[in-house]
């Protein structure tokens, strides 16, 4: 799925300057318990969290993920996203809770 679709489905806003509308993710992952991430997480997918700290992008960068999406409107500060641009990660933030993202994204087949 393109991040463009990503964008569209969550009504999510563009954070940062990583972001590609053709850049693809191949799975998803919402959880707020980065080890969770760490232990079940392939990589080229799309993170879903509430969880707002440098931690998440750190995560994500191991992980090989290619964005983020922060639920329930958190948005990151300029650290994170700075940190994120020089990981080369995409930024998004939804308004939607995690479970509405997550069942809207398998519902349009991001299921991995």
């Amino acid at each position: 799925m393109k991040l463009k679709t990503v964008v569209e489905l969550l009504d999510a806003k563009i954070l940062g300057n990583s972001y590609n509308d053709n850049k693809e993710v191949f799975a998803a992952c919402g959880s707020d318990l980065m080890s969770d991430v760490l232990a079940f997480v392939k990589d080229q997918a799309l993170l879903l969290t509430g969880l707002v700290n440098s931690q998440v992008v750190r995560t994500a960068e191991m992980m090989d993920m290619n964005a983020i999406v922060f639920v329930r409107g958190k948005v990151p500060g300029d650290d994170i996203l700075s940190l994120a641009d020089e990981a080369g990660i995409a930024i998004l933030s939804t308004e939607l809770p995690l479970y509405i993202s997550c069942g809207k994204l398998y519902s349009e087949g991001l299921y991995k």
